[in-house]
């Protein structure tokens, strides 16, 4: 009997010690329920993150880059110094610029170039032309040359050589269509454009 007793109290304590084991383990897993709010209590608010705003930038003048295109009352003007540059003609067969072919550059090409400097994005085109005679790759070569030397120029005035691009038209596009030396000297020319802006 005291034997039945003995393994009586073992077996209680046993169930015991796993009642305790198993509560213990349930009670870690339960997460604590919230407090409840009381209605004198004030809510809590979260706070904001700061707004982007707020971060201190330095002054707009140091960090904002110079504009690459000029704004269009600047564009405008250069229009004007465009239209007022007068094409440069050029003797038969050749692509030197002759002295009124410099005049004619000369004329406003150092404002042209002093508003060219603050936008190095902003370009021109050379367009080189000649008159109908000879063949269209001779006249292609010969007008691409004639662009090439009023670029030479306009680059010796100042303004840089990557802002100015040279196409030649050959005889594709005269300006004059009569079949006379008159007109002929007309169509043997550079003029210069404002090239195709892609922004």
């Amino acid at each position: 009997m005291k034997q039945t007793h003995k393994g009586t109290l073992i077996a209680v304590v046993a169930i015991a010690m796993l009642t305790a084991a198993c509560a213990k383990k349930k009670v870690a897993a339960v997460p604590p329920t919230p407090p409840t709010p009381t209605a004198n209590a004030a809510p809590v608010r979260s706070t904001p993150a700061p707004a982007r705003s707020a971060v201190a930038r330095p002054p707009a003048s140091a960090s904002t880059p110079a504009p690459h295109y000029p704004p269009p009352a600047t564009r405008a003007r250069i229009d004007q110094l465009l239209a007022r540059i007068e094409d440069a003609y050029f003797d038969y067969d050749k692509a030197a610029l002759r002295p009124d072919a410099l005049k004619a550059l000369e004329a406003d090409s150092t404002e042209l170039r002093d508003i060219l400097k603050d936008y190095p994005d902003y370009k021109l085109t050379v367009e080189g032309h000649c008159d109908e005679r000879g063949s269209a790759e001779y006249n292609i070569a010969l007008g691409e040359k004639r662009a090439e030397a009023a670029k030479s120029y306009l680059v010796g005035v100042g303004i840089p050589s990557a802002q100015l691009n040279v196409v030649s038209y050959g005889k594709e596009h005269p300006i004059c269509d009569e079949h006379d030396e008159t007109c002929w000297q007309r169509n043997r020319r550079i003029h210069i454009v404002a090239a195709a802006q892609s922004h």
